[in-house]
């Protein structure tokens, strides 16, 4: 006699009530770091500059030049990133991928004709995908350390403008990593609206009251123009460039590792 397979239960990948319940948590976990991991290998990713900054700031209202300078930057940056002899793609415009400044600068590394990164999180409110990211690079996580994981992995750059409390979190993470030596790569963090931060963080109390030291104040660097902004990046990749291999965390290589691995970019490859 058959059996009946209308009375077999489902297989446990395919048990919608497993899956979605707190015994099932870590494979969900799990899954918003290797769903990224697969597309980031496909699309031969090897790093990224990650933008950072608010979702409020439009390109028609207040501090709208902060959203204009995000999109001319995101674009520079594209542009001469795509002038490297690399068979990888490397520092790729990463962004939140929601509207704001995240928009602009997915916006203007879509300008440059690039692949570019959304690491969207579902909220309330605000927070939705813009139209500029690369579609096979649109990802959408539920756990915000696990989107955290992936700004931080990847990047060799932030350029943060200014933000609110998310902003914040993802500065102040990131710095702290830094002190702490909790990376295993120089990452170069700049804050872009000098204005706006040393209002916004006073930096040098913090020094005055000891409770960071004057060293940290090291760990970021300020712009006020995607000029300036660039000449940093350039001048502190080419540095991280001729850093030992094993301090870069590439997920896509540009060579199988029994072959030699062609020359890194320097200072003098580099157009300003």
């Amino acid at each position: 006699m058959s059996q009946n397979t209308e009375s077999r239960p489902p297989l446990a990948y395919r048990n919608d009530d497993f899956l979605k319940g707190p015994d099932a948590r870590p494979l969900r976990m799990l899954s918003e770091y290797l769903e990224p991991l697969s597309h980031f290998r496909r699309q031969r990713i090897r790093d990224t500059i990650v933008f950072f900054g608010s979702a409020r700031i439009r390109e028609d209202g207040p501090l709208s030049e902060y959203y204009r300078d995000a999109r001319t930057l995101a674009a520079m940056l594209t542009s001469w990133a795509k002038t490297l002899r690399e068979r990888t793609y490397r520092y790729v415009v990463c962004t939140g991928g929601g509207p704001g400044i995240m928009e602009a600068a997915n916006r203007g590394a879509s300008d440059a004709k690039g692949k570019t990164i959304g690491l969207n999180i579902g909220l309330p409110f605000e927070q939705l995908p813009n139209p500029y990211i690369t579609g096979e690079l649109n990802f959408e996580f539920h756990y915000f350390f696990m989107r955290k994981f992936w700004f931080a992995y990847l990047s060799k750059a932030l350029v943060v403008f200014p933000g609110g409390f998310g902003t914040l979190d993802e500065l102040f993470e990131i710095l702290t990593l830094a002190q702490t030596r909790k990376l295993a790569k120089k990452i170069t963090i700049i804050l872009y609206g000098t204005g706006f931060w040393k209002e916004i963080v006073n930096f040098d109390a913090l020094v005055k009251h000891g409770t960071i030291s004057a060293t940290d104040l090291e760990l970021f660097h300020f712009a006020d123009s995607p000029e300036a902004a660039m000449q940093i990046l350039q001048d502190a990749l080419a540095e991280q460039a001729a850093a030992p291999e094993a301090e870069i965390p590439a997920i896509s290589h540009s060579v199988k590792p029994d072959e030699p691995r062609p020359a890194s970019p320097n200072a003098k490859d580099k157009p300003a």
